[in-house]
């Protein structure tokens, strides 16, 4: 089978990928297995991808809405921060290429997302042109005065 007959039965059903890949293993269909498995890497790969974006760039909308809307912070953007930092680390730990050289290479892109998001929600444009990774991954952002935890 062609690698596009794979990547499609990746893309319709992964789970059926696999059932596939081990029929393959059995039969002795090793290319065609090694093929299938490739498929099924190169979409599991693009998907964390997508999630770590996804994940960037709510965290970053929230720390322009911490920045620019100070009266109107709230639990919800701490934990919505907090939880965006905690997927991405887990994301990296399961997939080490999604390392810091990664997020570098899509930050500019979630930064643009994240400042159209914030002007939605704020009904008013950030006039910002930068987050520093310091921002993002380091600083602290609490509501509590006696936060003692990291």
């Amino acid at each position: 089978m062609t690698k596009t007959t794979w990547d499609n039965l990746v893309f319709e059903s992964p789970y059926l990928a696999v059932v596939t890949a081990k029929q393959l293993l059995q039969e002795g269909q090793m290319t065609e297995a090694y093929s299938l498995l490739e498929s099924l890497e190169e979409s599991m790969g693009r998907s964390e991808r997508r999630a770590v974006s996804s994940q960037l760039t709510r965290l970053m909308l929230h720390i322009i809405k911490w920045k620019y809307q100070p009266v109107k912070r709230s639990a919800s953007w701490v934990i919505s921060i907090r939880s965006a930092r905690r997927e991405i680390v887990e994301s990296q730990q399961e997939m080490p290429s999604l390392n810091k050289d990664f997020l570098n290479s899509i930050w500019d892109k979630c930064f643009a997302a994240a400042k159209q998001d914030a002007r939605d929600e704020m009904g008013k444009k950030a006039e910002i042109t930068a987050l520093s990774w310091e921002e993002v991954f380091e600083n602290k952002y609490t509501i509590w005065e006696d936060d003692d935890l990291t």
